[in-house]
């Protein structure tokens, strides 16, 4: 199944948050719990982990990109 994965609202609070590292490449497989990309927010900075098993497609929003809650930064492919 293929998805755009968004940006999560990690705090009440929280509206725009800045990508500060990508650590799975596009093509590249992931387990899950995994950690696909690091997010820094006004207060912390939370790594973002693969909820399931899958491959990076492609990334929407790289290294250094600001983005709002539910913006699409990547897309993936889960393996059932």
């Amino acid at each position: 199944m293929k998805l755009k994965l968004k940006i999560p609202r990690l705090s009440m609070n929280m509206v725009e948050a800045t990508i500060t590292k990508w650590y799975v490449q596009p093509g590249q497989r992931f387990a899950r719990g995994d950690t696909l990309y690091e997010l820094e927010t006004e207060k912390v900075t939370n790594e973002i982990e693969a909820e399931q098993d899958g491959t990076l497609l492609e990334i929407l929003a790289g290294d250094g990109a600001e983005v709002e809650v539910g913006d699409p930064v990547c897309r993936v492919e889960y393996t059932p």
